[in-house]
């Protein structure tokens, strides 16, 4: 009796692949690529004859359930008596559907733009029962809370061009005060109401996002936790729509101009070295099959082109060294491919371990995404609803606002069309107004919790109240108590609205 098989090379790639996406065991994905070939190949599979792939332990597959697994085999195959080399073996119909199933799984993946969420929707939609009904809607309309004087439920519109300009939202408040479990629920319902359709990217800069294994079950979130486990984020901040001479240029001038907003010591000499260094690692690229470079590619040209300059280490070095060794974004010896897209997906990446490189990961991501926005057709509309695509989650967004992140910027001003939207959540309402910037004016949602210092212009700019309104709130906004929340009004006879927000543990 064999007690194990060996894959297909193809298949053990496939599976090394999906396990990095899902984290799921090696063997249940062995599992699914049997049954899914087993549903949809039956006894046309294919015979698999390349076996210099991984191993696969009959006790890790077959486990307590070798009648069931006979069973199906002896149903689709018609075959009565399964002798041994036919049941498991390099040469049996295990083996055929694992090498073949694997191929099948791949195929829907890359047919859903390699979105993980939607490859495990494909999936589960093709086992539905016969009469199973499934809801489907783009009318994002979401329960905000209850107001506290009339005792009636809010729902914003969230997508309804008809009322909003565009979907942009903060979320402003003192630790401790609800806000981020008010800003969970939002985003499940999203998730769930567009059938997850709808992909956030979200920046955690306390961990306490990462850690919520509900939240994560509910929005089918993949999560990243970079400086722990050795886990690296599969995104490559090299990767271009095209790598001509002009657009390698302009890429490389735009990374150093990013670096430099993180660092008060990026000069002008350390912006003309990185970008010199992220065009030669691009030439040293071109001829292979991922034309673009990796931060090793690039701390290697810049060491080498300090040692010729006789030039001491200073902040490029630096920076270039951390994110190179802490393993940070996906690498050229990463055993998985990089995202060709992060706009199809939904991620959150915690930073929290980071003790330095936390705004720098997020620019680098948000540069990404931006990228990707420009080269997307316009989002549709149907009966006066935009598609949402993808939401930019920025918390401790205070972090973020007082550095002038172009990209950040062009995505709040350009992101309505495409459908590309960002939420915020920062300490206090003053932090929207930036004087580069004026990040409130772009914001059509804004939630303000229990926030101490918060200015009258700020109240009066963000609810759109008179300035009397605006002072006398002031004291009330820093006297509200948790999950009590000001907004502007929804009537139009009104300055604003007080309720209470509804929270993620109490709908999940």
């Amino acid at each position: 009796m064999a007690d194990r098989l060996y894959t297909s090379l193809k298949t053990d790639e496939i599976i090394s692949a999906f396990r990095a996406y899902t984290k799921l065991d090696k063997a249940i994905l062995a599992r699914m690529a049997f049954s899914f070939s087993l549903v949809h190949a039956g006894k046309l599979v294919t015979r698999s004859t390349n076996f210099s792939g991984g191993e696969m332990k009959r006790p890790s597959f077959i486990a307590n359930d070798e009648v069931f697994f006979r069973t199906l085999i002896s149903q689709v195959h018609q075959i009565a008596d399964i002798d041994e080399n036919e049941f498991y073996s390099n040469k049996s119909i295990i083996k055929d559907h694992i090498d073949n199933g694997a191929l099948l799984l791949w195929g829907v993946f890359q047919k859903n733009g390699e979105d993980i969420n939607r490859w495990y929707s494909e999936i589960v939609s093709r086992i539905l029962l016969p009469g199973a009904k499934t809801v489907k809607t783009k009318d994002l309309d979401i329960l905000i809370g209850r107001s506290i004087l009339q005792n009636t439920d809010l729902i914003v519109s969230l997508n309804d061009t008809s009322k909003h300009a565009n979907s942009h939202l903060a979320i402003m408040g003192k630790p401790g005060v609800g806000k981020t479990q008010f800003l969970l629920k939002i985003l499940s319902d999203i998730r769930v109401q567009s059938d997850y359709q709808t992909n956030f990217i979200f920046f955690d800069y306390k961990g306490d996002v990462v850690d919520n294994e509900t939240f994560i079950d509910v929005t089918r979130s993949r999560t990243y936790r970079l400086l722990q486990n050795n886990e690296s984020l599969p995104i490559s901040p090299f990767i271009l729509q095209s790598y001509t001479e002009q657009d390698i240029q302009l890429s490389a001038r735009e990374k150093a101009e990013s670096f430099s907003c993180i660092s008060s010591k990026f000069g002008i000499v350390q912006k003309g070295a990185l970008t010199e260094a992220i065009v030669a690692g691009y030439a040293a690229r071109a001829n292979s099959e991922k034309p673009f470079p990796d931060f090793n590619d690039i701390l290697q040209i810049a060491l080498e082109n300090y040692e010729e300059e006789n030039k001491n280490d200073d902040t490029l070095i630096e920076v270039l060294r951390d994110l190179a060794n802490f393993n940070l974004f996906w690498s050229h010896s990463s055993s998985v491919p990089p995202m060709e897209k992060i706009s199809n997906r939904t991620l959150i990446i915690d930073v929290h371990k980071m003790p330095v490189l936390k705004e720098l990961i997020g620019y680098l991501v948000i540069e990404r995404l931006y990228k990707e926005m420009a080269s997307m057709p316009d989002s549709p509309i149907k009966d006066g609803r935009r598609t949402i695509r993808t939401i930019l989650v920025i918390d401790e967004a205070h972090n973020y606002l007082g550095q002038k992140n172009i990209f950040l910027e062009k995505i709040i001003r350009e992101g309505r069309s495409k459908g590309i939207v960002v939420f915020f959540a920062s300490q206090s309402p003053s932090d929207y107004q930036q004087k580069f910037f004026n990040f409130q004016e772009l914001l059509e949602f804004s939630f303000i919790f229990q926030s101490e210092g918060a200015s009258a212009k700020a109240l009066q700019d963000i609810l759109g109240c008179s300035p009397k309104t605006a002072k006398d709130l002031q004291s009330e906004v820093a006297r509200l108590e948790p999950f009590q929340v000001i907004s502007r009004s929804m009537i139009k006879t009104e300055e604003f609205t007080k309720f209470t927000a509804e929270a993620f543990y109490k709908n999940y």
